[in-house]
């Protein structure tokens, strides 16, 4: 038995922990759980740090438990929420139970035959058959409303700061998520829950429901919520979220996240967000503090956490798009990419729309650079840059007696023209 206690705590990813825990946690196998919103058919980063504690717990000898909320899915947790949200119907839940599954599955290990095989839970399953009048009856009145009030997550709602008020569905969640802790201490002999450092509120009316009603003893743990360095919001791109679904956030996309990170975030997620020893990690880190230009620690994290939620091909992938940008990649690499990668790539560089026909009959170099896509303003222009050789075509230079035919095209659709080492410009064909 390992002392999860301890891994948690160098590795940062301890917030506030129940007086007791280790101790209980040191004596035989225990059960955890963590909740998981089943909001959207993926994970996303910022849920990234429940499943790491998740897979501690497991590495350290327990039985972790994923809990899927269906049931509090469709009513809102207001901790952290400035605004009501949205409810969905239980065919959606159930899709995006089973897709979060397959994403859990490749951290947590659900169908080994041993004592602390993970289990997938989802609390619509025994919340769905309890009437209001059973559920204000049997576990309302264990709850006083003053305890309620005094919860963190409940006076931001209710205070001057929020013009949102709260509604009752929301006052009510606490009690909601109470009672799974109370259903899975009697069912599943779960003891601890964690979650992140909001929902320490919940947890311990959850602790309270089980001394109250079951005469049982549980316990709380909860982590930091996960910042960055520059007060941006972690998990978050101007995109939007980081999503672990290759077709929400395509693996190079997700690979240039953590490669970008600032040394003082890669130092605090390197421990959080890899299985990196302690001597390993303060190896690279001391390599990296007398070569901060190798950035040698954003390139570890970026590969380990790729390959986790990817895998080793994903990964060597998103490093060929990265250097097609930032290295001396050839054509033959480019050609390689697929469609949706290789728009990642270029994205946000300007674009124009050439005729397949047009294509197919070929053009000579100066049309496309100036007529056909306005990337210079004259044929003089594009003629100088030509006998300057800074042209090139799909990282190819040319020269002014070129012409572009379907033999160039990047996944039958694509051309990349380039002038000098940074001004790139992306022909579509139709």
């Amino acid at each position: 038995m390992k002392n999860f206690i301890e891994e948690v705590t160098w590795r940062g990813m301890l917030h506030d922990v129940m007086p007791g825990t280790e101790e209980h946690l040191m004596e035989q196998m225990r059960v955890a759980y963590v909740g998981i919103d089943p909001t959207a058919d993926s994970l996303h980063i910022g849920h990234l740090v429940g499943v790491m504690l998740l897979k501690h717990f497991q590495l350290s000898g327990h039985k972790p438990l994923a809990l899927v909320g269906g049931a509090t899915g469709m009513i809102g947790d207001p901790s952290g929420k400035s605004n009501e949200r949205n409810l969905l119907d239980e065919p959606t839940l159930r899709h995006n139970q089973e897709a979060i599954r397959a994403q859990l599955s490749r951290f947590l290990d659900f169908t080994s035959d041993a004592p602390n095989a993970a289990e997938l839970v989802n609390n619509y399953d025994w919340m769905k058959n309890f009437s209001f009048l059973e559920f204000i009856r049997d576990i309302g009145k264990h709850i006083t409303v003053n305890y309620m009030m005094s919860k963190d997550s409940v006076k931001k709602r209710l205070s001057s700061e929020s013009a949102e008020g709260m509604s009752f569905t929301e006052f009510t969640y606490q009690m909601v998520q109470g009672y799974d802790f109370l259903h899975l201490f009697k069912n599943k002999s779960c003891t601890l829950q964690m979650g992140g450092s909001d929902q320490w509120g919940n947890i311990t009316t959850g602790t309270e429901l089980v001394r109250r009603i079951a005469g049982g003893k549980a316990y709380a743990l909860t982590c930091p919520l996960i910042t960055k360095a520059d007060g941006t919001k972690f998990g978050k791109s101007e995109g939007g979220n980081i999503w672990l679904d290759a077709a929400r956030t395509s693996s190079y996309k997700f690979y240039q996240y953590w490669l970008n990170t600032s040394d003082v975030d890669a130092e605090k997620y390197i421990k959080i967000f890899t299985f990196l020893s302690k001597e390993e990690i303060a190896d690279l880190t001391e390599k990296h503090t007398e070569t901060p230009h190798l950035r040698l620690l954003q390139k570890r994290l970026a590969e380990e956490i790729t390959i986790m939620v990817h895998s080793q091909a994903d990964l060597e992938n998103a490093i060929k798009a990265s250097n097609i940008l930032f290295g001396n990649s050839t054509s033959d690499d480019l050609k390689q990419l697929d469609e949706a990668t290789f728009l990642d790539v270029f994205e946000g560089v300007p674009q124009a729309e050439i005729a397949r026909n047009e294509i197919e009959a070929g053009i000579d170099v100066i049309a496309v650079l100036n007529e056909k896509t306005g990337f210079f303003k004259s044929n003089g222009e594009a003629r100088r840059a030509l006998t300057a050789n800074s042209i090139s075509v799909n990282r190819e230079k040319v020269k002014e007696d070129f012409s572009l035919s379907t033999k160039d095209l990047i996944n039958n659709q694509f051309v990349l023209l380039q002038s000098g080492k940074k001004n790139y410009f992306v022909v579509r064909v139709v």
